[in-house]
C-alpha cells in the first residue's frame, strides 16, 4: 500500500502513454527494484519467484525505461536530475528505494512508520512553541484555526482499518497529541493536511487528491520547517538511514517544491 503522487508537468511521454499507464509502470518498476535491492542488501540468489515475476513484466520494463530515458533527457520535472543540479547540501540524502525510475512519481508507502511520527510530532511542536507567531508558516496558522477544514477525521478512520493481509496504514493506534497554542491539535490532524485537497477536476487524472498550485508555497514552506530546516548533518543521515518514512516525505518534499516552480498541480492518491 502506498500514496501515489505525480508533478503534472505536461509533456511528451504524458501524452503518448497517459497518466494511467505511467502510474502502472512507475508500480511495476518499484516493485522489481525493491525486491533487487534486497537481493543485494541480502546477498542471496534471486528468487525463482522473482525471476519469473521479473521474465513476465519484462514488456513493462522496456517501456519504463523508454520513459525513463525521455525524462532524464528532456523533463524538467524529473526529480532526480533537479535534485543533482541544484545546491542541496541543506538536504538529507535520498537512500535506494526511495528514488523512482520514473522521475516525476512518487510514493510514500503504509505503514508511517511510529519513530517518523513521534519525530514529526516533535518537530511541530518545536515550531509552536520557539517561533514567533508573525514567523509561523502559513499552515501552522490554518492548522490552530478553530475553522480549519484539516479536521483529522480522514486519519483517524484510516488508523482503524488493517487489511486481509494484516496491514495497516499506521504503527500507531492513536495520535500523537501537541500541548500549548497547539493543545487542539493531534498528529491526524496534520497527516489531514498532508493529504491534500480533493482533486479539482473530479479525479480525471486518475488521482483522488491534489495540492492546487496556488497552496504550494505554504505546502513548501511548512514541509521544509517540519522536515529539515535547523538539523544538523549528522541528524539527517541519522533519519535517513532509520526511518524509510522520513526519507519518502523528504522526496515528497521535494516534489512540492518541484511542482511550485513550474506552476503546475501535485497529484495524489
Amino acid at each position: 500500500m502506498s500514496l501515489e503522487y505525480a508533478i503534472e508537468y505536461p509533456c511528451e511521454m504524458r501524452r503518448q502513454f497517459g497518466e494511467s499507464t505511467l502510474r502502472a509502470l512507475a508500480r511495476t518498476g518499484s516493485l522489481i527494484s525493491r525486491m533487487v535491492n534486497e537481493t543485494i542488501e541480502t546477498s542471496r540468489s534471486p528468487s525463482e519467484e522473482s525471476v519469473q515475476f521479473t521474465a513476465r513484466f519484462a514488456d513493462d520494463l522496456e517501456k519504463t525505461e523508454q520513459v525513463a530515458s525521455y525524462c532524464r533527457a528532456h523533463c524538467p520535472a524529473n526529480l532526480e536530475q533537479e535534485r543533482e543540479a541544484r545546491d542541496v547540501e541543506d538536504w538529507p540524502p535520498i537512500e535506494a528505494g526511495v528514488s523512482e525510475s520514473i522521475g516525476c512519481l512518487g510514493r510514500i508507502r503504509y505503514p508511517i512508520e511510529a519513530r517518523f511520527e513521534r519525530f514529526m510530532a516533535d518537530r511541530l511542536q518545536l515550531l509552536y512553541d520557539t517561533l514567533d507567531r508573525e514567523e509561523w508558516p502559513h499552515l501552522l496558522h490554518i492548522l490552530i484555526d478553530s475553522e480549519s477544514p484539516f479536521d483529522g477525521e480522514g486519519t483517524k478512520e484510516l488508523r482503524r482499518v488493517t487489511t486481509a493481509e494484516g496491514l495497516r496504514f499506521y504503527e500507531l493506534r492513536i495520535p500523537i497529541p501537541l500541548a500549548r497554542e497547539a493543545a487542539r491539535l493531534t498528529t491526524d490532524h496534520v497527516f489531514d493536511l498532508l493529504a491534500g485537497f480533493t482533486a479539482s477536476d473530479g479525479g480525471a487524472s486518475g488521482y483522488q487528491r491534489e495540492l492546487p498550485v496556488m497552496a504550494l508555497p505554504d505546502y513548501t514552506k511548512f514541509l521544509e520547517a517540519l522536515l529539515i530546516s535547523d538539523l544538523t548533518e549528522d541528524e539527517r543521515r541519522r533519519l535517513s538511514t532509520q526511518s524509510a518514512s522520513y526519507t519518502q516525505f523528504v522526496r515528497f518534499t521535494q516534489a512540492v517544491r518541484l511542482a511550485e516552480k513550474l506552476g503546475v498541480r501535485l497529484l495524489m492518491d
